[in-house]
């Protein structure tokens, strides 16, 4: 089996995966070494009557509903392309800041168009990165050889367009989802040529089992996480205290903070300071949730050298102390573990408490064996004879899915339960209304349009929810 690398990149209507679409999928395949295999993929998909992209999305790409009608095709569509030509067995899907967010989009299409939301990250040997994450253990442990750009207050900062610039590496136009594709693996080609070590081995460990491996040989090492602060290039050194209680991973502990003011919590107090504030009043409980098939960026307390302890500000002696302190409190981990079950219960209340709709329900629960065989079956048939699945949620997406992608072939009762739920989705609450707010936007913002440019795309968007909009409300 060959094993290739697909980059990625994805420009969506929004920044919600459960609610908002994509409308640019674009693809570049190589061999281990980088080296282009096949012709670039870019694809348009086009916008549906019951969508409203992100006003922000657009101003920031330039794509309106009207360009994605005229130049794409439709989910259904791109489905197929995607299952039969991108998803091959030995890919490793690769992207910038990927499993946060684009993978993220592309298990909610998928679930939504009748296919299994898993499987493309597994199946077949193929398997998932993401190249922040290297970006950044890169630049904290190993930054020698590359230009690493930072913000108006001398910040590091690892945006992606920045990092190519800063490189002089071929990136024409941020937020084009080709162009960001091209510049993922110009920087991909940069950091193998000047740190390939680091390179091969973090690539390596996006294996969970080898993540796996390595936590039952090291319950101290060093972390990269988006979670910690830019002043210290995102990297901390953490102890795992203990499995995590409902993933793959662990739970850690940032080494650089004193534990005692913690250790005598209750899990009921250790819930509420493990809470972001965005004014807290008391130090937030340092402890990280590290899930081993998130291609954690980790590496063993041998890669630290004097330069880089300097560069990141670690005294080693605190370090120690600080993990002899919970290595000495047995039950610590325990009431972590506690507090962790009390905020998973408080999400998942107030989860429960905003209206759902059935796009947003992929993780209400694996999808049914016999419904998994049963969608197989939908593209080898008409949309408009959809079978009866035991799952719920996919008799209810049943109807979308035809609205969407095949709207001349709604019968009747299709066509009804369809404006319904247009109806509910888009136009239920007078002027809190989900169509309401964003018109009432558009014309807000074309109020500030800084150029043509944004004055065209504002007025793009609200000939779209004109267009969209049904003649009675």
């Amino acid at each position: 089996m060959t094993k290739t690398l697909l980059f990625y990149d994805l420009e969506t209507s929004g920044f919600n995966p459960r609610e908002d679409k994509i409308m640019q999928f674009a693809g570049q395949r190589t061999d281990m070494d980088l080296n282009p295999v096949g012709e670039p993929i870019n694809y348009y998909i086009k916008m549906t009557e019951d969508s409203l992209p992100s006003i922000d999305a657009v101003l920031l790409t330039g794509i309106t509903p009207q360009k994605t009608l005229e130049d794409g095709i439709t989910e259904a569509e791109f489905v197929k392309i995607f299952d039969a030509q991108i998803s091959q067995p030995g890919t490793t899907f690769v992207g910038f800041n990927s499993i946060r967010f684009d993978d993220e989009f592309m298990r909610f299409f998928l679930y939504r168009n009748f296919y299994d939301a898993y499987e493309w990250q597994w199946k077949n040997n193929q398997s998932r990165w993401d190249l922040l994450d290297l970006v950044r253990m890169t630049r904290a442990l190993r930054p020698e050889g590359i230009e690493w750009p930072v913000d108006e207050e001398g910040k590091s900062i690892n945006k992606l367009e920045l990092l190519t610039k800063a490189n002089k590496l071929s990136h024409d136009s941020a937020h084009d989802a080709m162009s960001d594709v091209t510049g993922t693996i110009m920087l991909a080609k940069l950091i193998k040529s000047k740190q390939g070590k680091l390179f091969d081995y973090l690539l390596e460990m996006r294996d969970k089992k080898k993540v796996q491996e390595f936590l039952t040989k090291n319950n101290t090492f060093v972390y990269c996480s988006g979670k910690y602060p830019a002043e210290f290039e995102k990297t901390t050194i953490v102890l795992s205290l203990g499995p995590h209680p409902d993933r793959q991973g662990t739970l850690v502990y940032d080494l650089r903070h004193d534990p005692d003011e913690f250790l005598n919590l209750s899990a009921e107090e250790l819930a509420k300071r493990w809470k972001y504030e965005k004014e807290p009043k008391t130090k937030r409980l340092p402890v990280k949730s590290m899930q081993s098939n998130r291609c954690p960026a980790i590496a063993p307390m041998s890669v630290f050298d004097g330069k880089s302890i300097k560069r990141l500000s670690i005294d080693l002696s605190i370090v120690d102390s600080n993990k002899q302190k919970l290595l000495g409190n047995k039950d610590f981990y325990s009431k972590v573990a506690k507090a962790l079950e009390i905020l998973n219960k408080d999400r998942e209340s107030g989860y429960k408490s905003k209206k759902m709709f059935v796009d947003g329900l992929l993780y209400e629960g694996f999808i049914p064996d016999q419904d998994k065989r049963l969608m197989s079956e939908i593209y080898k048939s008409l949309p408009a004879t959809m079978p009866n699945f035991a799952d719920k949620r996919l008799n209810a997406l049943a109807t979308l899915y035809v609205a969407r992608n095949y709207p001349k072939k709604l019968d009747e009762n299709q066509r009804t339960s369809w404006d319904k739920y247009r109806q509910e989705y888009l136009f239920d609450g007078g002027n809190n209304s989900k169509f309401v707010k964003y018109m009432t936007q558009i014309t807000q913002r074309k109020q500030t349009a800084k150029d043509s440019n944004q004055t065209y795309l504002l007025d793009e968007l609200s000939l779209w929810g004109e267009s969209i909009m049904p003649e009675v409300l």
